[in-house]
């Protein structure tokens, strides 16, 4: 299988993994997959899907890559940026769809699918690419970042709509608005 073959391959099993990691913190509650996972149905609770979903996957690639022997660069690196670049997508198309027609799932899991699409063209790219400097400095300490502010913003969101559940009427973990 060659490159393009796994990035094709990506699309759907990083699709699929979304599922099971939307619903992990209901099955089980605990802070380390508060993290990791949604834990209400807040817009920013669900960008967690499109970057743990990659990074998860980055496991599983990066074996699949190597098990192929395939020639590639900066796969550190692309396991945070791809994922942040999807997340800035995600929100710039979602966001007025959201504003104009409310909730609509159909419309939430399609646009994850192209944003899972896109996601994967430019990690094939990124991995073409020529060596960047620093590629797995600058990954690791990225990825690090990433959860800490989806752990803090978890546990202590902006009291914006992007962070509210409408839903249960809360922001974050706990906090319930009156």
């Amino acid at each position: 299988m060659g490159l393009k073959g796994v990035k094709i391959l990506g699309i759907f099993l990083v699709f699929l993994l979304c599922f099971p990691l939307h619903f992990i913190y209901d099955w089980w509650p605990n802070s380390l997959f508060s993290i990791f996972a949604p834990v209400n149905e807040s817009i920013w609770e669900h960008m967690k899907l499109i970057f743990t979903s990659y990074v998860f996957y980055g496991i599983f690639d990066y074996l699949l890559l190597k098990k192929n022997k395939l020639n590639f660069n900066n796969f550190v690196f692309q396991l945070f940026i791809v994922p942040i670049i999807g997340i800035i997508l995600y929100l710039i198309i979602f966001i007025p769809l959201y504003d104009n027609f409310g909730e609509n799932m159909i419309i939430s899991i399609g646009l994850l699918f192209i944003i899972i699409i896109i996601e994967e063209i430019l990690s094939y790219l990124f991995l073409k690419y020529k060596n960047i400097k620093f590629n797995n400095i600058i990954g690791v300490i990225g990825i690090i970042v990433v959860y800490i502010v989806f752990g803090y913003l978890t546990y202590k969101p902006i009291d914006n709509y992007l962070f509210f559940d409408t839903q249960e009427s809360k922001y974050g973990i706990n906090i319930y608005v009156k």
